[in-house]
């Protein structure tokens, strides 16, 4: 092993962190991510910043949580001001580049109006949230109307694939054989392949691209952001992972009678169609399956990039990131989909395998304490020798838990927000849209969420690790509610919106007016 000088950053969307070998499912098969925990540190309480795609990758990409950056859902643009992940590595010499999605939408008005081309030049680099667009695709072709706009599309369509919308049609829709809807959209097909053969899906074909960016690459340092957009929905698998579980592998769900009722917000969450669906026995036990398959056909592929990367010599000098943008519900609390700021949303796996030498103490280590997803830029910064700009970045340096015994005076609590301002919920329950947010704190036994309109939700994760009995309205913990709420606003008041100037720069010129000509206060 070698002093880092590559950066693989791989994140599945809609991973959860008890769906892997490692963090110990019964039954997924996961052997590479499972090596890759034993070669480096595994954090088991990680946690998002949001959980929905769009906030909760602004935040990695920026290392600020949500509060801070604003774009608090998909497609609430970004801010060209944030500095994102390139801004920070490209200036240590890391070409860094993007295969997969980052579900980042550019505020194209604001780059126009510093006079700047949003699809060339730096105006470009503002518009892909910092990356060099190898092979951006978000998974997210628009049926109609349509206009193929992706590598991988037009990829499909060499490959002899036909149709309208390849995306659709063949990476996400089913070979039924009885004449029923295809489409991958139906959770009810959830258990027929593909009509996409298994090295023509969208995992297979981001892992080569992967490939050759860096046969690419040559000598040149690098970061490559491998954004896989499976095992998020549409729930469909290629032969033979469509096939690699069976019912007999779901896991009973965290459920009960009763649950959502007694919080509006929940409760409204839950009348969602696929909340609907999924509190349905027989939806889980067709979904959960191809789910399940698709993690494994990942797992496959990133061995297969693991034998890539030794193979060209580049195993021993890289660092390796494995990690989810958050989870999925799949029908724990009666619910569907994300959101919200249950442990099966928020908490993700979290893997860092760093080459260093000074690692090696600490290799296969389990880390139980927590973590943010705003902590990994700063510890890539460090793992390839830069100082992290502290003025801006809000996470923590993971390092001294990679190369060491952990760090003094760690952080005793992590903390979330939820804009629900486009879901369903929010007219349901007569909210403007900017009354329908939430914040959470989480310690390390209690997790308290406030709401503008609404009395707060708390779990005592020691006696209810589940999350199924709602304290926010019981007379005795009072107490509680108030000390978490004041931590709530502690951290509010402590986020970084100076950004423009350095805390080093302020105290060099701390009562230096004088000196400069201002003589203000003089007799």
């Amino acid at each position: 092993m070698g002093e880092p000088r590559n950066i693989l950053f791989v994140m599945a969307d809609q991973l959860r962190f008890d769906f892997l070998g490692c963090t110990g499912h019964p039954w997924m098969r996961t052997p590479t991510i499972d090596a890759l925990a034993a070669r480096g540190v595994r954090f088991a309480n990680a946690f998002v910043q949001g959980a929905v795609c769009g906030p909760s990758r602004m935040s990695f990409y920026t290392g600020r949580y949500v509060l801070s950056h604003g774009a608090s859902y998909n497609n609430y643009p970004l801010r060209p001001d944030e500095w994102t992940l390139g801004d920070y590595l490209n200036p240590l010499g890391l070409r860094t580049a993007l295969a997969g999605k980052t579900h980042m939408k550019a505020d194209e008005a604001a780059i126009r109006r510093l006079g700047l081309d949003p699809a060339e030049g730096p105006g470009r680099f503002l518009a892909e949230c910092g990356f060099e667009p190898w092979d951006r695709d978000d998974g997210l072709q628009k049926l109609a109307p349509f206009v193929p706009d992706t590598q991988y599309e037009a990829w499909l369509r060499g490959r002899g694939y036909e149709g309208v919308n390849l995306w659709h049609e063949v990476a996400n829709s089913v070979r039924r054989g009885d004449g029923g809807d295809p489409s991958g959209w139906l959770m009810r097909n959830a258990r027929f392949p593909t009509v996409a053969a298994e090295e023509d899906s969208e995992t297979a074909y981001m892992t080569r691209r992967a490939m050759d960016f860096i046969d690419d690459a040559g000598e040149r340092p690098w970061c490559l952001h491998l954004s896989y957009i499976k095992p998020h929905w549409p729930y469909v698998a290629p032969d033979p992972y469509h096939r690699k579980y069976g019912r007999e592998h779901v896991l009973p769900g965290n459920r009960s009678e009763g649950e959502g009722e007694t919080h509006p917000v929940v409760a409204a969450f839950r009348d969602h169609p696929e909340s609907i669906e999924f509190r349905r026995d027989e939806c889980r036990d067709t979904v959960i399956p191809t789910y399940m398959g698709l993690i494994e056909q990942i797992d496959d592929h990133l061995g297969r990039l693991i034998d890539f990367l030794d193979d060209r010599g580049r195993l021993a000098d890289t660092v390796i990131v494995v990690t989810s943008d958050h989870g999925d519900y799949l029908g724990d609390h009666g619910l569907g989909e994300k959101e919200l700021h249950f442990e099966e949303a928020l908490r993700i796996p979290l893997i860092v395998v760093d080459p260093s030498p000074a690692a090696e103490g600490s290799r296969g280590r389990v880390i139980e304490a927590m973590a943010e997803a705003i902590d990994l830029i700063p510890t890539l910064i460090e793992l390839v020798g830069g100082a992290p700009a502290w003025h801006r970045l809000e996470g923590r340096s993971l390092l001294p838990f990679i190369r060491g015994d952990g760090a003094a005076g760690w952080r005793d609590a992590v903390f979330a927000e939820h804009d629900y301002s486009l879901r369903h919920a929010r007219p349901a329950l007569g909210l403007e849209p900017q009354e329908a947010k939430s914040w959470m704190v989480r310690t390390e036994r209690w997790k308290f969420v406030r709401h503008p309109r609404f009395r707060p939700e708390l779990y005592d994760l020691e006696n209810d690790p589940s999350e199924q009995i709602d304290l926010g309205a019981d007379p005795g913990h009072e107490d509680v509610r108030s000390d978490m709420q004041h931590r709530l606003l502690d951290w509010m008041q402590a986020r970084l919106n100076r950004v423009g100037i350095t805390d080093e720069a302020i105290r060099q010129s701390t009562g230096k007016a004088w000196e400069r000509g201002y003589l203000f206060g003089r007799w």
